[in-house]
């Protein structure tokens, strides 16, 4: 990233074609970097040939405080008299290092339309390497001073924020777990690591890592005589335990943090679900009513529905928010017997993916036919149960659904609605639809939360051990259980007195080095090319 070096980018919805949006009521296009404040300068300036021209050089807007001002064309013909006026735009101004990114920043909050949008983003690629005026005469002794602006690339902004200290890295993800919030939980949860709950914990349990590794560190390098803690100074108990307590009260501390390591990483990963949306599978014979039921709970007709068998191959694929939890919602082929008759190699193709997407989720399906009740939960069992990958915590989060209660009278008579989590529905007449999808809600929301009694009131139980601190990336599971393996093996290396003091320290370095990074206090230029490249222009 170059110093000199001013960037530009639309950075909220909208803006037309050219960015990949539609017209929106306001329009926000930032500007950060060394030259903000002079473009922004010369879209303000109605003179002709600018403020390098007549020298005149417009008033800007107090800091943080919005002010209505008119925006100029500076790609108007000079013969006029005055540039054209882009829009009436507020503008916000914020001098670094007291911004976002810690440079100066200028947002322009114009009307959305495509023709503004698209007019103030030329505007601003044409003030590249125009004359910056001088404001001194000390300035306007030196020469070559000019406007350096380019459009942003994606996460750019953010981008400098982190390296300007503004952010963290977790807090760089959580603002991009933020952008891409579909439910009230996931943004909960954003919200919760964006404040710095998450990097806190983690900073905390480094800096009591490398406060051991110092006391280490000083036995290595003057020698015996220095104790690692200055209670555990006697040489007589020294002598007496081969050197044993040469780590004082550091093990037991050492002990203390692996236990909450493992504490923090038995969560049974609810907040990678919470993050990441659960996956529900549903499963059943040919014709028992799968795709009018995805169609049902998606309230559009999402798949195809029709009295032939089959017809349903691929797995089709509705996004829900049950209750905050992002659910994606599978329709699966119809499973029955390959020889059955007119099964083709097609029809054997999309059970294979039926079987895989029940595998796949979280919570499985299982649709009944009432009319058709015996083999149909035989096929739903035999697809579960037939099945070595589907382990019993699966087997836990299965429901059956027994449909067309409206065709079959005698339905919870004759034994149809026996199995637990069972429920008669009618997807033509929705009887019997919102008791089951008031169950599936709080199937889901157990899967997020500590306790599966009350889901609906603990949905946000797993964002409130260590104050809110809950594990949400992959990333981050991976080095804190590096990290806790580390201190385990410490823990042993420990006890073996003088002669393994190097390894035991470095076992304390190398769990502080997995804790940094994950905080980007190290070796992360991996992680942010991929964390930025997924952000949007503008961010």
């Amino acid at each position: 990233m170059a110093e000199e070096e001013t960037i530009f980018a639309l950075s909220s919805g909208g803006g037309g074609a050219s960015v990949g949006g539609g017209a929106t009521a306001v329009a926000v296009i930032r500007m950060s970097g060394p030259c903000a404040f002079d473009a922004l300068r010369e879209l303000l300036s109605s003179s002709p040939k600018g403020i390098s021209g007549d020298g005149k050089l417009p008033k800007l807007p107090k800091a943080r405080m919005a002010s209505l001002r008119t925006l100029y064309d500076p790609l108007t013909n000079n013969n006029n008299e005055k540039r054209d006026p882009l829009d009436s735009a507020l503008i916000l101004t914020f001098p670094g290092p007291n911004s976002f990114t810690g440079e100066d920043i200028v947002e322009l909050h114009c009307h959305g339309s495509r023709a503004v949008v698209n007019g103030v983003l030329s505007a601003l690629t044409h003030l590249n390497s125009v004359p910056i005026p001088a404001t001194t005469s000390k300035e306007s002794q030196q020469n070559g001073r000019r406007l350096s602006l380019r459009p942003a690339d994606p996460g750019e902004f953010t981008q400098r924020a982190y390296a300007h200290g503004k952010l963290g890295l977790v807090e760089v993800e959580a603002l991009s777990d933020l952008i891409v919030a579909d439910t009230s939980l996931q943004r909960k949860q954003a919200l919760m690591q964006f404040d710095g709950r998450l990097s806190r914990l983690y900073m905390g349990w480094r800096e009591e890592l490398i406060k051991g590794l110092a006391h280490a560190e000083a036995v290595i390098d003057f020698g015996d005589d220095e104790a690692l803690d200055p209670d555990e100074e006697d040489e007589d108990d020294m002598d007496g335990d081969g050197g044993m307590s040469i780590w004082g009260g550091i093990s037991p501390r050492i002990t203390l943090l692996r236990q909450a390591m493992e504490r923090h990483l038995a969560d049974a990963s609810r907040g990678e679900l919470l993050r990441d949306g659960l996956r529900i599978a549903i499963v059943g014979r040919p014709n028992a009513g799968k795709s009018s039921l995805l169609n049902l709970l998606a309230g559009r007709d999402a798949a195809i529905v029709s009295s032939t068998p089959g017809t349903t191959r691929d797995v089709v694929e509705v996004i829900l928010d049950l209750g905050g939890v992002r659910c994606t919602l599978l329709d699966t082929a119809g499973v029955r017997e390959e020889k059955e008759e007119g099964v083709n190699e097609i029809e054997v193709e999309g059970m294979k993916r039926a079987r895989m997407a029940a595998k796949d989720a979280h919570i499985v399906v299982g649709v009944v036919d009432s009319t058709d009740y015996e083999r149909g939960l035989e096929a739903v069992d035999e697809l579960i149960n037939g099945d070595g990958d589907f382990n019993d915590w699966k087997k836990d989060s299965i429901l059956y659904v027994v449909n067309k209660v409206d065709l079959n009278s005698d339905t919870r008579e004759n034994g149809c609605l026996s199995k637990s989590n069972s429920f008669g529905i009618s997807c033509t007449t929705s009887e019997g639809v919102n008791d089951f999808l008031s169950v599936l809600t709080k199937q889901a929301l157990s899967l997020v939360s500590r306790s599966n009694n009350d889901a609906s009131s603990t949905a946000l139980s797993s964002l409130e051990g260590s104050e809110g601190a809950v594990i949400t990336r992959a990333r981050h599971r991976r080095h804190v259980e590096a990290a806790a393996d580390a201190l385990g093996r410490f823990e042993v290396l420990s006890g073996q007195g003088y002669m393994a003091l190097d390894m035991a320290a470095e076992e304390l370095r190398l769990a502080a080095s997995e804790l940094g990074r994950i905080t980007g206090a190290i070796d992360v230029e991996d992680v942010l090319d991929v964390l930025f490249a997924d952000f949007c222009i503008g961010k």
